[in-house]
């Protein structure tokens, strides 16, 4: 019989987009139950919202402090074991370190703090600790990233040379920060969001799925970064050069007003042998493209593809997987994981497919780099940790 995970959430109210991304992820496998809750940090919000989920009463909480005081003291078979911190992120450093210090393991969105230093810091506490952290950059989780992930270590492509990465929208080409839009009101806030906008929310996730894809670092960079709407307080649009660990050289764009644009995340990739294309609009698609041969196209559900790719499929070829199914790849995965750690087993290779604690730090490590690198005068400043 399969043991579902007790899961509790920190943040995700009513009027939350993220949280309800992350219940509906959490779901789709059966691997977790929802059993509590601090959903807001006002408490009357944090009591309707788990009302409105179905949450016993005395499980929904005013605060993620009382949350875990009081889910500590209940027997171990009736605690919460996994934490989802869906949270702004000047709340995310706090609330995973004490979830990890008290003994659970924990969920979060990214950006994974507010700082490089908050994601220092609780580097050290998932090392003492020893519990399990996944970060969801979701886009790690698409069967078909997955499979060009494996294209590339399996060397067939050969070595890298260019990387292209890019995450245009449109949602902010206009002052929407001045009305009643909450996501963008805490977005593009530097007390809530942190040093950057368009770079922190959308050019992390970019700069992870170069180095995801490819398994290389970056060692240099080289940016642009541009506040486009008047009045806005944090950058929205921004692009950067960047140089790899292996000599290979790639761009990097993200940018929330290209009027029209959705969330078309894009990934080119170039070795000396072929490349390969992928992009959301297309997720169950892999375009791999040979020096001297035809384009041959991939599709989610082949019988072909890598046994990472198959893992993290669900339906026969053809029928479209998409935005939650990545996300709920990511929530399995770990799922997975927990549970082979509570057994004392070893979790096979495909389970332990999800970004951590090291992707967190570099995107940290990201954010603030490429902020610098576009308040100086240099052509080229090294990526430091």
């Amino acid at each position: 019989m399969n043991q579902k995970l007790r899961l509790g959430m920190i943040g995700g109210g009513q009027g939350a987009f993220i949280g309800a991304v992350h219940r509906i992820a959490a779901r789709i496998d059966g691997e977790y139950e929802l059993v509590c809750g601090a959903f807001s940090s006002n408490p009357e919000k944090s009591k309707t919202s788990g009302e409105l989920l179905g949450i016993s009463p005395e499980r929904v909480y005013g605060s993620y402090q009382e949350l875990y005081e009081k889910e500590k003291q209940l027997p171990e078979h009736e605690r919460v074991q996994v934490i989802s911190i869906v949270t702004p992120n000047h709340v995310h450093f706090e609330p995973t370190k004490m979830g990890l210090e008290y003994g659970f393991h924990v969920i979060l969105d990214k950006p994974m703090t507010f700082s490089l230093e908050e994601a220092l810091a609780l580097r050290k506490v998932v090392e003492s600790t020893g519990k399990l952290f996944c970060l969801t950059h979701t886009y790690t989780g698409y069967p078909m990233v997955k499979e060009a992930r494996q294209l590339v270590a399996s060397g067939k492509l050969g070595k890298i040379r260019k990387v292209y990465v890019e995450y245009p929208q449109g949602w902010l080409s206009t002052f929407e920060e001045g009305g009643e839009n909450k996501q963008a009101s805490w977005r593009t806030d530097p007390k809530q969001s942190g040093i950057a906008g368009a770079m922190g929310d959308i050019g992390t996730h970019a700069f992870n799925l170069a180095e995801y894809v490819t398994g290389l670092e970056t060692i240099q960079l080289c940016a642009d970064i541009n506040v486009v709407v008047e009045g806005r307080m944090l950058d929205d649009d921004g692009a950067s050069f960047l140089k790899f660990n292996n000599g290979a050289s790639g761009v990097l764009f993200a940018t929330q007003v290209a009027a029209g644009e959705e969330n078309n995340v894009k990934i080119r990739v170039y070795g000396e042998k072929g490349g390969l294309e992928w992009q959301q609009d297309m997720a169950n698609t892999l375009l791999v493209k040979w020096l001297n041969r035809p384009t041959e196209i991939y599709r989610t559900g082949g019988g072909y593809v890598s046994s990472f790719a198959q893992h993290n499929t669900r339906t026969p070829g053809g029928h479209p997987e998409g935005y939650l199914e990545a996300f709920a790849n990511l929530y399995r995965n770990f799922a997975l994981c927990v549970k082979a750690a509570i057994k004392g087993e070893k979790a096979q290779p495909e389970w332990q497919d999800y970004p951590g604690i090291e992707e967190g730090v570099r995107g940290m490590a990201f954010i603030e780099n490429v902020i610098a690198s576009g308040k100086s005068d240099k052509k080229w400043i090294d990526f430091t940790i």
